[in-house]
Protein backbone atom coordinates (compact mmCIF):
# COMPACT_ATOMS: atom_id res chain seq x y z
CA UNK A 1 0.00 0.00 0.00
CA UNK A 2 1.07 3.63 -0.53
CA UNK A 3 1.83 5.50 2.66
CA UNK A 4 2.38 9.19 3.20
CA UNK A 5 5.72 10.39 4.52
CA UNK A 6 3.92 11.62 7.62
CA UNK A 7 2.46 8.18 8.32
CA UNK A 8 5.78 6.46 7.79
CA UNK A 9 7.47 8.90 10.15
CA UNK A 10 4.90 8.32 12.91
CA UNK A 11 5.03 4.54 12.68
CA UNK A 12 8.80 4.51 12.65
CA UNK A 13 8.86 6.86 15.61
CA UNK A 14 6.68 4.52 17.67
CA UNK A 15 8.63 1.39 16.73
CA UNK A 16 12.04 2.98 17.21
CA UNK A 17 11.15 4.55 20.56
CA UNK A 18 9.93 1.24 21.94
CA UNK A 19 12.90 -0.66 20.56
CA UNK A 20 15.38 1.89 21.88
CA UNK A 21 13.84 1.71 25.35
CA UNK A 22 14.59 -2.00 25.53
CA UNK A 23 18.05 -1.63 23.94
CA UNK A 24 19.12 1.28 26.17
CA UNK A 25 17.81 -0.10 29.41
CA UNK A 26 20.31 -2.90 29.99
CA UNK A 27 23.39 -0.74 29.38
CA UNK A 28 22.07 2.28 31.28
CA UNK A 29 21.07 0.17 34.29
CA UNK A 30 24.42 -1.65 34.34
CA UNK A 31 26.26 1.65 34.61
CA UNK A 32 24.12 2.67 37.59
CA UNK A 33 24.49 -0.65 39.45
CA UNK A 34 27.36 0.36 41.76
CA UNK A 35 25.39 3.39 42.90
CA UNK A 36 22.24 1.32 43.35
CA UNK A 37 24.13 -1.20 45.49
CA UNK A 38 25.50 1.64 47.61
CA UNK A 39 21.94 2.85 48.27
CA UNK A 40 19.97 -0.40 48.60
CA UNK A 41 22.73 -2.79 49.69
CA UNK A 42 22.58 -6.44 48.62
CA UNK A 43 25.95 -6.77 46.92
CA UNK A 44 25.56 -10.57 46.76
CA UNK A 45 22.38 -10.12 44.67
CA UNK A 46 23.90 -7.67 42.21
CA UNK A 47 24.11 -10.05 39.25
CA UNK A 48 20.41 -10.87 39.57
CA UNK A 49 19.47 -7.32 38.59
CA UNK A 50 20.63 -8.11 35.05
CA UNK A 51 19.85 -11.84 35.14
CA UNK A 52 16.18 -11.32 36.04
CA UNK A 53 15.70 -9.02 33.06
CA UNK A 54 17.49 -11.29 30.59
CA UNK A 55 15.69 -14.45 31.76
CA UNK A 56 12.25 -12.90 31.46
CA UNK A 57 13.04 -11.32 28.09
CA UNK A 58 14.41 -14.54 26.59
CA UNK A 59 11.55 -16.68 27.89
CA UNK A 60 8.77 -14.51 26.46
CA UNK A 61 10.20 -14.07 22.93
CA UNK A 62 8.98 -17.32 21.26
CA UNK A 63 5.58 -17.05 22.96
CA UNK A 64 4.87 -13.45 21.96
CA UNK A 65 5.88 -14.23 18.37
CA UNK A 66 3.13 -16.82 18.13
CA UNK A 67 0.57 -14.68 19.95
CA UNK A 68 1.31 -11.80 17.57
CA UNK A 69 0.52 -14.09 14.65
CA UNK A 70 -2.69 -15.31 16.28
CA UNK A 71 -4.16 -12.09 17.64
CA UNK A 72 -2.34 -9.27 15.87
CA UNK A 73 0.87 -7.38 16.53
CA UNK A 74 -0.46 -4.08 17.84
CA UNK A 75 -1.98 -5.29 21.11
CA UNK A 76 1.17 -7.20 22.08
CA UNK A 77 3.43 -4.30 21.26
CA UNK A 78 1.27 -2.01 23.38
CA UNK A 79 1.17 -4.61 26.17
CA UNK A 80 4.95 -4.84 26.00
CA UNK A 81 5.18 -1.06 26.43
CA UNK A 82 2.79 -1.15 29.40
CA UNK A 83 4.73 -3.93 31.14
CA UNK A 84 8.04 -2.23 30.43
CA UNK A 85 6.84 1.13 31.74
CA UNK A 86 5.17 -0.46 34.76
CA UNK A 87 8.35 -2.36 35.57
CA UNK A 88 10.41 0.82 35.10
CA UNK A 89 8.22 2.82 37.47
CA UNK A 90 8.35 0.08 40.11
CA UNK A 91 12.15 -0.25 39.73
CA UNK A 92 12.44 3.46 40.44
CA UNK A 93 10.33 3.02 43.59
CA UNK A 94 12.17 -0.11 44.82
CA UNK A 95 13.22 0.01 48.48
CA UNK A 96 15.44 -3.08 48.53
CA UNK A 97 17.25 -5.41 46.16
CA UNK A 98 14.58 -8.11 46.25
CA UNK A 99 11.97 -5.66 45.00
CA UNK A 100 14.32 -4.33 42.34
CA UNK A 101 15.06 -7.83 41.03
CA UNK A 102 11.35 -8.73 40.83
CA UNK A 103 10.50 -5.48 39.05
CA UNK A 104 13.40 -5.97 36.63
CA UNK A 105 11.81 -9.31 35.72
CA UNK A 106 8.57 -7.47 34.91
CA UNK A 107 10.57 -5.02 32.82
CA UNK A 108 12.17 -7.95 31.02
CA UNK A 109 8.79 -9.38 30.03
CA UNK A 110 7.95 -6.07 28.37
CA UNK A 111 11.37 -5.69 26.79
CA UNK A 112 11.23 -9.23 25.43
CA UNK A 113 7.99 -8.34 23.65
CA UNK A 114 9.13 -5.06 22.15
CA UNK A 115 12.04 -6.06 19.91
CA UNK A 116 10.54 -9.07 18.02
CA UNK A 117 7.11 -7.47 17.66
CA UNK A 118 8.68 -4.20 16.44
CA UNK A 119 10.64 -6.15 13.82
CA UNK A 120 7.50 -8.06 12.83
CA UNK A 121 5.49 -4.85 12.50
CA UNK A 122 8.21 -3.35 10.34
CA UNK A 123 7.99 -6.46 8.16
CA UNK A 124 4.21 -6.08 7.91
CA UNK A 125 4.07 -2.39 7.19
CA UNK A 126 6.83 -1.95 4.66
CA UNK A 127 7.20 -3.72 1.31
CA UNK A 128 10.34 -5.66 0.35
CA UNK A 129 12.78 -2.87 -0.54
CA UNK A 130 11.69 -0.57 2.27
CA UNK A 131 11.67 -3.50 4.69
CA UNK A 132 15.36 -4.14 4.09
CA UNK A 133 16.25 -0.52 4.77
CA UNK A 134 14.05 -0.29 7.86
CA UNK A 135 15.46 -3.48 9.42
CA UNK A 136 18.97 -2.20 8.71
CA UNK A 137 18.09 1.13 10.30
CA UNK A 138 16.68 -0.58 13.40
CA UNK A 139 19.77 -2.78 13.77
CA UNK A 140 21.97 0.30 13.50
CA UNK A 141 19.96 2.19 16.10
CA UNK A 142 20.19 -0.71 18.56
CA UNK A 143 23.96 -0.69 18.08
CA UNK A 144 23.96 3.05 18.71
CA UNK A 145 22.02 2.46 21.93
CA UNK A 146 24.83 0.25 23.24
CA UNK A 147 27.23 3.18 22.74
CA UNK A 148 25.03 5.86 24.28
CA UNK A 149 23.68 3.73 27.14
CA UNK A 150 26.74 3.75 29.45
CA UNK A 151 27.34 7.46 28.88
CA UNK A 152 23.69 8.31 29.52
CA UNK A 153 23.67 6.16 32.66
CA UNK A 154 26.76 7.93 33.96
CA UNK A 155 25.26 11.37 33.36
CA UNK A 156 22.02 10.46 35.15
CA UNK A 157 23.80 9.01 38.18
CA UNK A 158 26.18 11.96 38.45
CA UNK A 159 23.62 14.75 37.98
CA UNK A 160 20.30 13.33 39.18
CA UNK A 161 19.54 10.11 41.07
CA UNK A 162 19.86 6.46 40.05
CA UNK A 163 16.06 6.15 40.17
CA UNK A 164 15.86 8.39 37.10
CA UNK A 165 17.62 5.65 35.13
CA UNK A 166 14.22 3.92 35.26
CA UNK A 167 11.94 6.94 35.40
CA UNK A 168 13.33 8.28 32.11
CA UNK A 169 11.63 5.36 30.32
CA UNK A 170 8.16 6.65 31.20
CA UNK A 171 7.81 9.74 28.96
CA UNK A 172 9.40 7.95 25.99
CA UNK A 173 7.22 4.90 26.59
CA UNK A 174 4.04 6.95 26.81
CA UNK A 175 4.93 8.74 23.58
CA UNK A 176 5.60 5.43 21.81
CA UNK A 177 2.29 4.02 23.14
CA UNK A 178 0.24 7.00 21.93
CA UNK A 179 1.87 7.05 18.51
CA UNK A 180 1.28 3.34 17.84
CA UNK A 181 -2.20 3.36 19.36
CA UNK A 182 -3.23 6.32 17.21
CA UNK A 183 -1.38 5.64 13.96
CA UNK A 184 -1.49 1.88 13.51
CA UNK A 185 -4.72 0.32 12.26
CA UNK A 186 -4.65 -3.45 12.18
CA UNK A 187 -7.07 -5.95 10.69
CA UNK A 188 -7.18 -9.19 12.68
CA UNK A 189 -9.19 -12.24 11.68
CA UNK A 190 -11.95 -13.49 13.99
CA UNK A 191 -11.16 -17.19 13.54
CA UNK A 192 -11.17 -19.08 16.85
CA UNK A 193 -7.77 -20.69 17.51
CA UNK A 194 -6.56 -22.96 20.25
CA UNK A 195 -3.71 -21.91 22.50
CA UNK A 196 -0.79 -24.27 22.96
CA UNK A 197 -0.58 -24.02 26.76
CA UNK A 198 1.71 -27.06 27.14
CA UNK A 199 4.12 -25.75 24.54
CA UNK A 200 4.16 -22.27 26.09
CA UNK A 201 4.77 -23.64 29.59
CA UNK A 202 7.49 -26.13 28.66
CA UNK A 203 9.49 -23.77 26.45
CA UNK A 204 9.37 -21.14 29.21
CA UNK A 205 10.48 -23.58 31.93
CA UNK A 206 13.16 -25.08 29.69
CA UNK A 207 14.56 -21.68 28.67
CA UNK A 208 14.66 -20.30 32.21
CA UNK A 209 16.25 -23.49 33.59
CA UNK A 210 18.89 -23.59 30.83
CA UNK A 211 19.87 -19.93 31.19
CA UNK A 212 19.90 -20.15 34.98
CA UNK A 213 22.17 -23.19 34.82
CA UNK A 214 24.54 -21.40 32.46
CA UNK A 215 24.53 -18.31 34.66
CA UNK A 216 25.14 -20.14 37.95
CA UNK A 217 27.48 -22.89 36.78
CA UNK A 218 31.11 -22.30 37.69
CA UNK A 219 30.21 -19.13 39.56
CA UNK A 220 27.65 -19.54 42.32
CA UNK A 221 27.83 -23.35 42.21
CA UNK A 222 30.32 -25.87 40.75
CA UNK A 223 29.36 -27.34 37.39
CA UNK A 224 28.93 -30.78 38.94
CA UNK A 225 26.74 -29.58 41.80
CA UNK A 226 23.20 -30.89 42.18
CA UNK A 227 21.84 -27.35 41.74
CA UNK A 228 23.35 -26.86 38.29
CA UNK A 229 22.79 -30.48 37.21
CA UNK A 230 19.18 -30.20 38.34
CA UNK A 231 18.63 -27.08 36.26
CA UNK A 232 20.10 -28.69 33.14
CA UNK A 233 18.04 -31.85 33.72
CA UNK A 234 14.91 -29.71 34.08
CA UNK A 235 15.75 -27.93 30.84
CA UNK A 236 16.35 -31.19 28.98
CA UNK A 237 13.10 -32.78 30.17
CA UNK A 238 11.15 -29.60 29.42
CA UNK A 239 12.48 -29.36 25.87
CA UNK A 240 11.70 -33.04 25.21
CA UNK A 241 8.12 -32.54 26.42
CA UNK A 242 7.96 -29.35 24.35
CA UNK A 243 9.01 -31.21 21.18
CA UNK A 244 6.42 -33.93 21.79
CA UNK A 245 3.72 -31.37 22.54
CA UNK A 246 4.45 -29.37 19.37
CA UNK A 247 3.98 -32.47 17.23
CA UNK A 248 0.48 -33.00 18.61
CA UNK A 249 -0.69 -29.42 19.16
CA UNK A 250 -3.40 -28.11 16.87
CA UNK A 251 -1.69 -24.72 16.64
CA UNK A 252 1.82 -25.06 18.12
CA UNK A 253 3.78 -22.17 19.65
CA UNK A 254 6.76 -23.00 17.43
CA UNK A 255 5.87 -25.42 14.60
CA UNK A 256 8.79 -27.83 14.35
CA UNK A 257 7.97 -28.35 10.67
CA UNK A 258 9.46 -24.92 10.06
CA UNK A 259 12.91 -26.39 10.66
CA UNK A 260 12.48 -28.58 7.60
CA UNK A 261 12.67 -25.40 5.57
CA UNK A 262 16.25 -24.90 4.43
CA UNK A 263 16.35 -21.13 4.75
CA UNK A 264 14.59 -21.04 8.12
CA UNK A 265 16.90 -23.67 9.62
CA UNK A 266 19.96 -21.86 8.25
CA UNK A 267 18.91 -18.44 9.57
CA UNK A 268 18.19 -19.80 13.05
CA UNK A 269 21.47 -21.71 13.11
CA UNK A 270 23.36 -18.62 12.00
CA UNK A 271 21.63 -16.44 14.59
CA UNK A 272 22.67 -18.91 17.30
CA UNK A 273 26.28 -19.17 16.06
CA UNK A 274 26.72 -15.43 15.51
CA UNK A 275 25.21 -14.66 18.93
CA UNK A 276 27.53 -17.13 20.63
CA UNK A 277 30.66 -15.92 18.87
CA UNK A 278 29.92 -12.24 19.23
CA UNK A 279 28.92 -12.15 22.90
CA UNK A 280 31.25 -14.93 24.00
CA UNK A 281 34.36 -13.18 22.73
CA UNK A 282 33.59 -9.47 22.84
CA UNK A 283 32.76 -9.61 26.53
CA UNK A 284 36.52 -9.99 27.13
CA UNK A 285 37.58 -6.91 25.16
CA UNK A 286 37.36 -4.49 28.13
CA UNK A 287 39.50 -6.96 30.13
CA UNK A 288 42.10 -7.01 27.34
CA UNK A 289 42.10 -3.23 27.16
CA UNK A 290 42.63 -2.75 30.89
CA UNK A 291 44.78 -5.76 31.68
CA UNK A 292 47.00 -5.94 28.59
CA UNK A 293 46.90 -2.56 26.85
CA UNK A 294 46.79 -0.74 30.18
CA UNK A 295 43.94 1.72 29.58
CA UNK A 296 41.71 3.13 32.27
CA UNK A 297 38.24 1.83 33.06
CA UNK A 298 36.48 4.55 31.02
CA UNK A 299 38.59 3.89 27.94
CA UNK A 300 38.08 0.15 28.30
CA UNK A 301 34.32 0.66 28.53
CA UNK A 302 34.41 2.63 25.28
CA UNK A 303 36.41 -0.07 23.49
CA UNK A 304 33.30 -1.44 21.78
CA UNK A 305 32.35 1.95 20.30
CA UNK A 306 34.25 1.48 17.00
CA UNK A 307 32.65 -1.92 16.57
CA UNK A 308 29.14 -0.59 17.15
CA UNK A 309 29.71 2.30 14.76
CA UNK A 310 30.89 -0.23 12.18
CA UNK A 311 27.72 -2.28 12.81
CA UNK A 312 25.69 0.81 11.89
CA UNK A 313 27.70 1.31 8.69
CA UNK A 314 27.44 -2.38 7.80
CA UNK A 315 23.67 -2.37 8.40
CA UNK A 316 23.16 0.65 6.12
CA UNK A 317 25.45 -0.54 3.33
CA UNK A 318 24.19 -4.12 3.62
CA UNK A 319 20.54 -3.05 3.36
CA UNK A 320 21.26 -1.51 -0.03
CA UNK A 321 23.41 -4.39 -1.21
CA UNK A 322 20.72 -6.94 -0.31
CA UNK A 323 18.39 -5.50 -2.96
CA UNK A 324 20.78 -6.72 -5.66
CA UNK A 325 22.23 -10.02 -4.41
CA UNK A 326 21.05 -13.29 -2.85
CA UNK A 327 20.85 -13.71 0.91
CA UNK A 328 23.74 -16.17 0.69
CA UNK A 329 25.98 -13.67 -1.10
CA UNK A 330 25.19 -10.98 1.42
CA UNK A 331 25.78 -13.29 4.38
CA UNK A 332 29.00 -14.69 2.93
CA UNK A 333 30.30 -11.15 2.43
CA UNK A 334 29.59 -10.30 6.05
CA UNK A 335 30.79 -13.70 7.25
CA UNK A 336 34.17 -13.36 5.54
CA UNK A 337 34.62 -9.91 7.07
CA UNK A 338 33.68 -11.36 10.48
CA UNK A 339 36.21 -14.18 10.14
CA UNK A 340 38.86 -11.61 9.24
CA UNK A 341 37.95 -9.48 12.26
CA UNK A 342 38.04 -12.37 14.73
CA UNK A 343 41.33 -13.61 13.26
CA UNK A 344 42.87 -10.15 13.62
CA UNK A 345 41.68 -10.10 17.23
CA UNK A 346 43.39 -13.45 17.79
CA UNK A 347 46.71 -11.89 16.76
CA UNK A 348 46.59 -9.34 19.58
CA UNK A 349 49.52 -9.58 21.99
CA UNK A 350 50.92 -7.69 24.96
CA UNK A 351 52.38 -5.21 22.45
CA UNK A 352 49.11 -4.43 20.67
CA UNK A 353 48.12 -0.76 20.83
CA UNK A 354 44.71 0.66 21.63
CA UNK A 355 44.35 1.94 18.04
CA UNK A 356 44.95 -1.53 16.61
CA UNK A 357 42.31 -3.06 18.93
CA UNK A 358 39.82 -0.46 17.71
CA UNK A 359 40.59 -1.24 14.06
CA UNK A 360 40.16 -4.98 14.59
CA UNK A 361 36.88 -4.38 16.43
CA UNK A 362 35.62 -2.18 13.60
CA UNK A 363 36.32 -4.92 11.05
CA UNK A 364 34.34 -7.41 13.15
CA UNK A 365 31.48 -4.95 13.59
CA UNK A 366 31.27 -4.30 9.86
CA UNK A 367 30.75 -8.01 9.24
CA UNK A 368 28.11 -8.23 11.95
CA UNK A 369 26.27 -5.29 10.39
CA UNK A 370 26.00 -7.19 7.11
CA UNK A 371 24.82 -10.42 8.77
CA UNK A 372 22.42 -9.68 11.62
CA UNK A 373 19.65 -7.66 9.84
CA UNK A 374 19.81 -10.01 6.85
CA UNK A 375 18.70 -12.98 8.95
CA UNK A 376 15.54 -11.16 10.04
CA UNK A 377 14.75 -9.89 6.56
CA UNK A 378 15.30 -13.33 5.00
CA UNK A 379 12.81 -15.19 7.19
CA UNK A 380 10.26 -12.38 6.97
CA UNK A 381 10.34 -12.38 3.18
CA UNK A 382 10.36 -16.16 2.95
CA UNK A 383 7.17 -16.81 4.93
CA UNK A 384 3.62 -15.44 4.66
CA UNK A 385 2.41 -12.68 6.97
CA UNK A 386 0.48 -15.09 9.22
CA UNK A 387 3.77 -16.69 10.28
CA UNK A 388 5.94 -13.60 10.33
CA UNK A 389 5.73 -13.17 14.10
CA UNK A 390 6.85 -16.73 14.83
CA UNK A 391 9.78 -16.72 12.42
CA UNK A 392 10.98 -13.28 13.52
CA UNK A 393 10.81 -14.25 17.18
CA UNK A 394 12.60 -17.54 16.51
CA UNK A 395 15.64 -15.71 15.10
CA UNK A 396 15.74 -13.43 18.15
CA UNK A 397 15.33 -16.41 20.49
CA UNK A 398 18.16 -18.34 18.83
CA UNK A 399 20.44 -15.31 19.22
CA UNK A 400 19.56 -14.93 22.91
CA UNK A 401 20.26 -18.57 23.73
CA UNK A 402 23.44 -18.52 21.65
CA UNK A 403 24.69 -15.42 23.46
CA UNK A 404 24.13 -16.99 26.88
CA UNK A 405 25.81 -20.23 25.86
CA UNK A 406 28.69 -18.33 24.28
CA UNK A 407 29.42 -16.37 27.45
CA UNK A 408 29.53 -19.59 29.46
CA UNK A 409 31.59 -21.71 27.05
CA UNK A 410 34.10 -18.98 26.27
CA UNK A 411 34.44 -18.26 29.99
CA UNK A 412 35.29 -21.93 30.60
CA UNK A 413 37.81 -21.92 27.74
CA UNK A 414 39.37 -18.76 29.10
CA UNK A 415 39.68 -20.16 32.63
CA UNK A 416 41.10 -23.52 31.53
CA UNK A 417 43.66 -21.92 29.24
CA UNK A 418 44.63 -19.34 31.85
CA UNK A 419 45.02 -21.98 34.59
CA UNK A 420 47.53 -24.01 32.59
CA UNK A 421 49.51 -20.98 31.44
CA UNK A 422 49.59 -19.33 34.88
CA UNK A 423 50.80 -22.41 36.71
CA UNK A 424 53.67 -22.93 34.25
CA UNK A 425 54.43 -19.24 34.01
CA UNK A 426 54.58 -18.64 37.77
CA UNK A 427 56.78 -21.70 38.26
CA UNK A 428 59.25 -20.48 35.63
CA UNK A 429 59.07 -16.95 37.01
CA UNK A 430 59.92 -18.09 40.55
CA UNK A 431 62.92 -20.09 39.31
CA UNK A 432 64.39 -17.05 37.51
CA UNK A 433 63.98 -14.58 40.38
CA UNK A 434 66.17 -14.09 43.46
CA UNK A 435 65.97 -16.58 46.33
CA UNK A 436 62.80 -16.29 48.36
CA UNK A 437 60.63 -15.27 45.42
CA UNK A 438 59.11 -18.76 45.28
CA UNK A 439 57.67 -18.28 48.76
CA UNK A 440 56.09 -14.96 47.76
CA UNK A 441 54.60 -16.44 44.60
CA UNK A 442 53.45 -19.75 46.14
CA UNK A 443 49.99 -18.42 47.22
CA UNK A 444 49.45 -17.12 43.69
CA UNK A 445 50.30 -20.52 42.21
CA UNK A 446 47.62 -22.08 44.41
CA UNK A 447 45.13 -19.41 43.34
CA UNK A 448 45.97 -20.02 39.67
CA UNK A 449 44.63 -23.57 39.98
CA UNK A 450 41.24 -22.49 41.34
CA UNK A 451 40.54 -18.87 40.34
CA UNK A 452 42.89 -17.53 37.66
CA UNK A 453 40.69 -14.49 36.99
CA UNK A 454 41.46 -13.17 40.49
CA UNK A 455 45.15 -13.00 39.54
CA UNK A 456 44.37 -10.97 36.44
CA UNK A 457 42.55 -8.56 38.75
CA UNK A 458 46.02 -7.58 40.02
CA UNK A 459 46.60 -5.92 36.64
CA UNK A 460 43.55 -3.76 37.27
CA UNK A 461 44.43 -3.02 40.90
CA UNK A 462 48.25 -3.01 41.23
CA UNK A 463 48.00 -1.56 44.73
CA UNK A 464 47.07 -5.05 45.96
CA UNK A 465 50.69 -6.15 45.53
CA UNK A 466 52.35 -2.84 46.24
CA UNK A 467 54.34 -4.41 49.11
CA UNK A 468 56.14 -6.86 46.85
CA UNK A 469 59.74 -5.95 45.97
CA UNK A 470 59.85 -3.89 42.75
CA UNK A 471 61.75 -6.50 40.65
CA UNK A 472 59.28 -9.25 41.61
CA UNK A 473 56.29 -6.99 41.07
CA UNK A 474 57.46 -5.91 37.60
CA UNK A 475 58.26 -9.46 36.56
CA UNK A 476 54.88 -10.64 37.89
CA UNK A 477 52.96 -8.00 35.96
CA UNK A 478 54.84 -8.81 32.77
CA UNK A 479 54.04 -12.49 33.19
CA UNK A 480 50.35 -11.81 33.92
CA UNK A 481 49.99 -9.55 30.90
CA UNK A 482 51.56 -12.10 28.60
CA UNK A 483 49.43 -14.90 30.06
CA UNK A 484 46.22 -12.88 29.73
CA UNK A 485 47.05 -12.02 26.11
CA UNK A 486 47.73 -15.68 25.28
CA UNK A 487 44.54 -16.83 27.01
CA UNK A 488 42.44 -14.32 25.10
CA UNK A 489 44.25 -15.25 21.88
CA UNK A 490 42.76 -18.73 22.28
CA UNK A 491 39.27 -17.32 22.93
CA UNK A 492 39.35 -15.07 19.87
CA UNK A 493 40.70 -17.91 17.75
CA UNK A 494 37.70 -20.02 18.82
CA UNK A 495 35.44 -17.12 17.77
CA UNK A 496 37.08 -17.20 14.35
CA UNK A 497 36.41 -20.94 14.24
CA UNK A 498 32.73 -20.35 14.99
CA UNK A 499 32.59 -17.74 12.25
CA UNK A 500 34.06 -20.30 9.81
CA UNK A 501 31.31 -22.72 10.87
CA UNK A 502 28.81 -19.97 10.06
CA UNK A 503 30.33 -19.69 6.57
CA UNK A 504 29.62 -23.38 5.97
CA UNK A 505 25.98 -22.90 6.98
CA UNK A 506 25.75 -19.87 4.67
CA UNK A 507 27.02 -21.88 1.71
CA UNK A 508 24.39 -24.58 2.36
CA UNK A 509 21.42 -22.23 2.81
CA UNK A 510 20.43 -22.09 -0.86
CA UNK A 511 20.13 -19.28 -3.38
CA UNK A 512 16.97 -17.51 -2.17
CA UNK A 513 16.80 -13.76 -2.65
CA UNK A 514 14.47 -10.82 -2.11
CA UNK A 515 11.07 -11.48 -3.75
CA UNK A 516 10.10 -9.25 -6.66
CA UNK A 517 6.45 -9.05 -5.55
CA UNK A 518 5.06 -8.15 -2.16
CA UNK A 519 2.06 -9.73 -0.47
CA UNK A 520 -0.68 -7.66 1.11
CA UNK A 521 0.36 -6.47 4.57
CA UNK A 522 -1.68 -7.43 7.61
CA UNK A 523 -1.53 -3.95 9.09
CA UNK A 524 -1.99 -0.45 7.79
CA UNK A 525 -1.13 3.06 8.80
CA UNK A 526 -3.75 5.63 9.68
CA UNK A 527 -3.24 8.97 7.96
Amino acid sequence: MTMSNRSVAFVLLGLILGGLLAALDSTVASTALPTIIGDLGGLAQMSWVSTAYLLAAAAVVPIVGKLADMYGRKRWYLLGLVLFMGGSALCGLAQNMTQLILFRGLQGLGGGMLTPVAQTLAGDLFPGEKRVKIQGLMAGLFALASILGPKLGGLIVENLNWRWVFYMNLPLGVLAFLVIWRSLKETVGSVSRSIDYVGAATITIGTVALLLGLDMGGDKYPWGSWQVAGLFATAAVSFVIFALAERRAEDPILPLALYRDRLFAACNSLSFIVGAGMTGSLIFIPLFMQGVVGTGANQAGSALTPMMLAVIVGSIVGSRMLLKVTYRTQLLTGGLIMVSGYYLMSTMTADTTQRMVQIFMAVTGLGLGFVMPTLTVAVQNHFPAERRGVVTASVNFARSVGSSLGVTVFGILMNNRATALLQDGLTNLASNLPAGADKLLAPMQETAATNPMSLFALLLKPELVAKLPAPIREALFGNLKETLAQSLHFVFLCSAGLAVTALVVMVLMGSARMPRTEKTPVASVAD
